[in-house]
C-alpha cells in the first residue's frame, strides 16, 4: 500500500483521486470543515429593513445608493466568475483528494453568494438587467474582470497541462489571480464599503450577507494560501526570481485598478470614507497578500480600519459587529 507521504497536490499517480484516506493535506482538510461551520443561505436573513429603507426617498443619499448598486453589480458576475474558474478549470488539474474534496466546498459557497445576490435584487425590485451587465457596462468593473479573465486565460486551453514546470508555473500564476488578486484584492474595496454601511445601521440585510461572504473568503484566500504554497513546496523550481517579480507586479497592478473601481463608486467620499483612505487599506491587504506566500512586502501602509482587520482575523463564526453565533443546526445560524 502506498503510504500518504507519496501523495501530492499536481500530477499524483499513487493514489486514487477518489480516495481520501489516508491524508496527508491536513490543511486542506480543516478548510473543508470550517466551512461546513460556517454554513448559510441568504434567506435566513430579512430584508424588510431594507426594502423600507430602499423605497424610501430620504433614508439613503444618492452616493449610498451608488456604492450599493456598483457593489451588487460587480459581486453578482464576479462570484459566477469564481465559481466556473474552480468547477471547470482548477479542479480538474488539482489530483489530490482532499483539496478536491474543499474545491467542491468552495464552489458550493459561491453558488450561495450568486444566490444572495439574486435573492437581494429581488427583495428590493432592482432592474436585474442593469446589476448583471453592470460587468460590461462599467469600465472599471469591466477592467477588473478582464483583468482576471487575462491572467487565467493559458487554463482554458483544453491543451494545457501541468507535467511541466512551466506548466506547473502558470498554474502558481493563475492560482495566485484567483484567490489572492480576485477574492482576495478585488472584493476587499466592496466589503469595506459595505460593511462601513452596515456599521451605521443602514441596509443590514445586504451588510448582514456581505459578512457571510467576508466569513467565507477568508477561508477561500487561507485555503489558496496554502495551496499555492503547498504546490510550490513540491516543485521548488518554478519559485524563480523573476516569477516572484512577476506576481509581485500583477498584485501592484491589482491595487491599482481596485483603486480605480473606488472611485468610480465614491466620487465624493461617504460614510467617512473615500477612495484615498480605501487605496490605503487596498495597499494595506496586498501586502498581507504578499507575506501569504512568502513575498517581500511593497507598501508598508497601515490598516485605515481597524474594525475590518477584526473581522478577517476572525477564525470563529461570531462576534461581527457585537453579534455572536450562539447556534448553528441543520444548516441554520442563531444570533443574539
Amino acid at each position: 500500500m502506498k503510504d500518504a507521504l507519496e501523495k501530492s497536490i499536481l500530477n499524483c499517480n499513487v493514489t486514487d483521486p477518489n480516495k481520501i484516506l489516508p491524508i496527508r493535506y491536513g490543511w486542506a482538510r480543516q478548510h473543508y470543515k470550517t466551512g461546513v461551520a460556517n454554513n448559510w443561505v441568504p434567506e435566513e436573513v430579512s430584508m424588510q429593513k431594507d426594502v423600507e429603507m430602499w423605497k424610501n426617498p430620504h433614508a439613503l443619499t444618492e452616493d449610498e445608493r451608488r456604492v450599493i448598486l456598483w457593489n451588487m453589480g460587480f459581486f453578482s458576475t464576479a462570484e459566477s466568475l469564481t465559481a466556473n474558474n474552480i468547477v471547470l478549470i482548477i479542479y480538474k488539474h488539482i489530483t489530490n483528494p482532499e483539496c478536491r474534496q474543499y474545491l467542491l466546498r468552495q464552489a458550493y459557497e459561491e453558488a450561495v453568494h450568486t444566490d444572495t445576490f439574486i435573492y437581494c435584487c429581488d427583495s428590493l425590485g432592482l432592474d436585474s438587467e442593469k446589476v448583471y451587465n453592470m460587468y460590461a457596462d462599467i469600465a472599471s468593473i469591466k477592467k477588473k474582470d478582464a483583468y482576471v479573465v487575462e491572467m487565467t486565460s493559458s487554463l482554458l486551453d483544453a491543451h494545457f497541462t501541468t507535467q511541466s514546470a512551466e506548466g506547473v508555473q502558470r498554474f502558481v500564476h493563475d492560482l495566485i489571480g484567483y484567490y489572492l488578486i480576485m477574492e482576495g484584492i478585488f472584493f476587499y474595496a466592496g466589503f469595506v464599503m459595505m460593511l462601513s454601511l452596515l456599521r451605521q445601521s443602514k441596509m443590514v440585510g445586504v451588510g448582514e450577507q456581505f459578512q457571510f461572504i467576508l466569513r467565507d473568503e477568508s477561508v477561500h484566500l487561507a485555503f489558496g494560501a496554502d495551496l499555492v504554497n503547498t504546490i510550490v513546496q513540491e516543485n521548488p523550481t518554478v519559485w524563480t526570481e523573476q516569477f516572484k517579480k512577476t506576481i509581485t507586479e500583477n498584485i501592484v497592478h491589482a491595487v491599482e485598478l481596485e483603486y480605480e473601481y473606488a472611485q468610480d463608486c465614491l466620487p465624493r467620499g461617504i460614510l467617512g470614507l473615500n477612495a484615498n483612505t480605501i487605496k490605503t487599506y487596498l495597499e494595506y491587504i496586498a501586502d498581507r497578500r504578499l507575506k501569504s506566500i512568502h513575498l517581500e512586502t511593497v507598501y508598508g501602509s497601515n490598516n485605515p480600519f481597524p474594525w475590518m482587520s477584526e473581522i478577517i482575523d476572525l477564525r470563529k463564526e461570531k462576534n461581527f459587529f457585537e453579534m455572536r453565533v450562539t447556534e448553528y443546526q441543520t444548516g441554520r445560524l442563531t444570533w443574539e
